[in-house]
């Protein structure tokens, strides 16, 4: 007699997920025409009613810096052009908030694993969120005035940075992060809260944590659900797998990461052990320094409130 070995468990009915593009084009041209629309309004209103009758239609550039409205005009127009840039900057944080707000509230922000095979509206509004906030990463970190990007993420609650951390150009780094103070995250560079696994894989999505003063030299990847502790340093091109957790006070290295000692450190970046007893003096003088700042504020204080 032969057994029968096959899977006797019905199939897994997997669906086709419609793309659905319009309302993807929705919310870029919300987003869009919304972060122009008053700014180019009030442009308008300056180019024809002060620019134009009192700078272009002047007969001689003689007049322009004998007469002081035209020159005045003249002057100005530079701190005009980024005062435009700026305020199309601000509406685009301004209506990109707003359709943020209208996702988290139809599907919130959660930790977990989102399927792509089935219908599901976790992963709808995973992928619209992903989309409306790439217009706004790119205009402000490929923009003339790049540290305001943080500004953007963190008033669109998509991340939260927090200050004297620096970012450098990268393809990710724009949601579901949460950075600590004075970081460095070096060129391309990836805090990935968000993987697919394989080619037509679930995501999966979890939170990336980096407390103070954690350096990424460049080319870091950071994989969902990491964990990188006060001081720690990474080396150029250094990986972590999904979940990790750095101790802190430490440089690591490698793909996956792993803690290097002090020879190797020294072996790596051409450095004797005197050079890193120096600056680990140093290190400890500037936290000893930021903690006696910190108590002087408290009891001047106390002492103003008593």
């Amino acid at each position: 007699m032969i057994e029968d070995t096959s899977d006797s468990r019905p199939e897994f009915q997997r669906e086709i997920v419609q793309f659905q593009y319009q309302k993807y084009i929705a919310f870029f041209f919300f987003i869009y025409i919304g972060s122009y629309l008053a700014p180019v309004i009030a442009l308008m209103f300056y180019l024809f009613l002060i620019l134009k009758p009192l700078f272009l239609e002047v007969d001689s550039f003689i007049v322009v810096l004998t007469s002081l409205d035209s020159l005045i005009i003249f002057l100005t127009l530079p701190f005009v052009v980024v005062v435009f840039y700026l305020s199309h900057l601000f509406f685009l944080g301004i209506f990109t908030r707003i359709s943020w707000n209208f996702t988290e509230k139809r599907s919130p922000t959660k930790d977990g694993i989102i399927p792509r095979d089935i219908r599901s509206k976790t992963a709808d509004y995973y992928h619209y969120r992903s989309f409306m906030i790439k217009y706004g990463k790119n205009a402000f970190m490929k923009g003339i005035f790049p540290w305001l990007a943080n500004w953007f993420f963190n008033f669109v609650g998509a991340c939260i940075i927090n200050k004297g951390t620096t970012f450098e150009e990268s393809l990710s780094n724009d949601r579901n992060i949460n950075v600590g103070r004075n970081c460095y995250i070096g060129v391309n560079s990836v805090l990935a809260s968000h993987v697919v696994e394989g080619v037509f894989g679930n995501i999966v999505y979890f939170k990336v944590k980096v407390k103070d003063n954690v350096t990424l030299g460049g080319f870091n990847t950071i994989a969902p659900g990491c964990k990188l502790k006060d001081n720690s340093y990474l080396l150029p091109m250094a990986a972590a797998t999904k979940f990790n957790t750095t101790k802190g006070d430490n440089y690591y290295h490698g793909i996956p990461f792993r803690r290097i000692f002090k020879k190797k450190l020294m072996e790596y970046i051409k450095i004797s052990e005197d050079d890193l007893n120096r600056a680990e003096e140093l290190r400890i003088r500037q936290v000893n320094a930021k903690l006696n700042s910190s108590n002087k504020k408290e009891i001047n204080n106390k002492e103003k409130l008593n």
